[in-house]
């Protein structure tokens, strides 16, 4: 009976024993697993700490909204006016930009004081509906003809563009919102815009209401640059300079464009020659590239002197690249799509794709979408 007891205590002992081993051995084990799974973690994390995260929008441009009265005339239909037509056919090209911007160089005041075409513009509201459904996310509104009709009617016209919400940026209602830096945003970038004129015809300003329109002054457009660049990953500048009618840009302009890239400025869409200029490629002082655009010509108008018939549009990739090293804005690809405005006596103004238009071919000749591309490109390299 003795042995027996032995015998079990032993067994107990035993049993005791390697149950303890089994239970040290899990724990080793479960204590080895939480230790690689952090190991895993803090891999995973510095893996999405050093990998790029790229994100990708187009932004572009297009020219001048220079609405005579034989254009508002041919638009009219009975108490109202309808320009959707003269869109219609650069309606689709228009839509495939992320942000696309255009020149609105006469004021939309409306019929209430009075329609106007050249020399002191006034049109019609519709103008500026047209140009939201075709596509347009915003518009510059600083340009010679900024106080053709005076302040208030600049005014009428700012509050008609906010009434449809169709974002402006040149021209303000007071001095707080001429300080405040006009944003739009999309897939993660945020985009400045600025816009501003060389002059207003030798229209003054009034005392105290300096701004109503901005004119280019480069101490203040450095300003408004630095206050951009706290608050956007990308600056597009609007900029009406030049001369009128002239292919080629001017030495000032060109000086004025180098400021602005090396300033900050990524994309500088100009206008007010009426006619197409060049783009080209420029680096700034800490080796950032910028486009500039010299002139988009005119988009809409009644002029068809040789020429300034023909506009387009310019469109750039951009893309902002984030990793541990923080954020980087690349340009990429910039593109033309040639337009042209054909019309009958004054009638039937409608926009075409300079490619497929019999119009302009009958004009020009059979190169001239050719001729237009090449001359817009030729200091792209």
């Amino acid at each position: 009976m003795k042995k027996k007891l032995i015998s079990l205590f032993i067994l107990l002992i035993v049993v005791i024993f390697l149950s303890t081993m089994a239970y040290l051995k899990n724990e080793s084990s479960s204590l080895h697993k939480t230790s690689n799974f952090s190991e895993r973690s803090i891999n995973i994390h510095e893996k999405e700490l050093t990998q790029d995260q790229i994100e990708e929008i187009t932004i572009a441009g297009i020219g001048d909204i220079l609405i005579h009265d034989r254009v508002y005339n041919d638009a009219r239909e009975g108490d109202t006016f309808n320009f959707d037509k003269m869109f219609q056919n650069v309606t689709p090209e228009l839509n495939k930009p992320t942000i696309l911007l255009a020149n609105q160089e006469t004021i939309v005041a409306g019929e209430s004081i009075g329609l106007s075409g050249y020399p002191s513009f006034n049109s019609p509201h519709e103008v500026a509906d047209s140009v939201k459904a075709a596509g347009i996310d915003i518009v510059t509104t600083a340009n010679n003809h900024s106080l053709d009709r005076g302040v208030d009617a600049q005014k009428q016209s700012i509050s008609y563009l906010d009434s449809i919400s169709l974002p402006h940026v040149g021209t303000y209602t007071s001095h707080d919102a001429q300080k405040q830096v006009t944003t739009l945003s999309s897939g993660g970038i945020k985009v400045a815009f600025l816009s501003y004129t060389y002059g207003l015809n030798g229209i003054p300003i009034p005392e105290g209401k300096d701004y109503i329109v901005n004119i280019i002054d480069e101490q203040k457009i450095k300003e408004e640059i630095s206050r951009a660049k706290k608050e956007a990953d990308v600056i597009v500048m609007g900029i009406h300079w030049g001369s009128e009618y002239e292919r080629y840009p001017s030495a000032s302009q060109k000086k004025l464009a180098q400021m602005l890239v090396n300033e900050g400025v990524d994309i500088i869409f100009g206008s007010h020659p009426h006619v197409l200029q060049p783009m080209e490629w420029l680096e700034g002082k800490d080796g950032n590239k910028g486009l500039v655009v010299y002139s988009l010509g005119n988009f809409l108008s009644g002029q068809d002197e040789e020429y300034r018939d023909i506009g387009g549009m310019v469109s750039v990739r951009v893309q902002k690249t984030t990793n541990q090293n923080g954020q980087a804005i690349t340009l990429l690809e910039p593109t033309f799509y040639p337009t042209f405005v054909s019309s009958e006596a004054e009638r039937n103004y409608i926009m075409h794709p300079l490619k497929d238009s019999e119009a302009a071919i009958e004009k020009y000749d059979s190169s001239i979408y050719e001729k237009i591309t090449n001359h817009m490109l030729q200091y792209i390299k």
